[in-house]
């Protein structure tokens, strides 16, 4: 099972893992050069020597150190979408779902995706037992 996101992070902090993402491990020279944005070497020094400390970068013992993603954009994703459900919606899923299909021009791919992942829904609630419960 993948390891839960426990920690917030900043903008510039998300910005840095993107960066990992897409690069994979880089020393911190390497990092300066690649961000994206016009920073100066030392904040990006900071920003990874958090995140490390926070124990979503992993910083290797060589020399010069690397740094790497220790988690995946999707553990991010799903941190900050619970995150957002629980602040808005009481943790309630159904406002947030209904928001998002009603107020968006979705394709029919998109929508094809949305029958799919609400059949899978229904199974495992039926597997479980838990028709009618809002569960995870």
């Amino acid at each position: 099972m993948a390891k839960k996101l426990t920690v917030r992070l900043g903008t510039g902090e998300l910005e840095v893992l993107e960066m990992l993402w897409h690069t994979g491990p880089v020393n911190l020279s390497q990092a300066h050069e690649t961000f994206k944005k016009q920073v100066g070497y030392t904040t990006i020094q900071t920003r990874l020597n958090r995140l490390a400390k926070k124990g979503v970068v992993k910083k290797s013992k060589d020399r010069p150190a690397l740094y790497s993603a220790a988690i995946t954009r999707d553990q991010v994703n799903k941190h900050d979408l619970d995150l957002l459900v629980n602040r808005v919606n009481e943790g309630k899923y159904l406002p947030l779902v209904a928001h998002l299909v009603n107020d968006r021009r979705l394709s029919f791919d998109e929508i094809a995706e949305l029958k799919l992942l609400i059949a899978a829904a229904e199974k495992r609630a039926k597997k479980l037992g838990k028709r009618g419960k809002n569960s995870d």
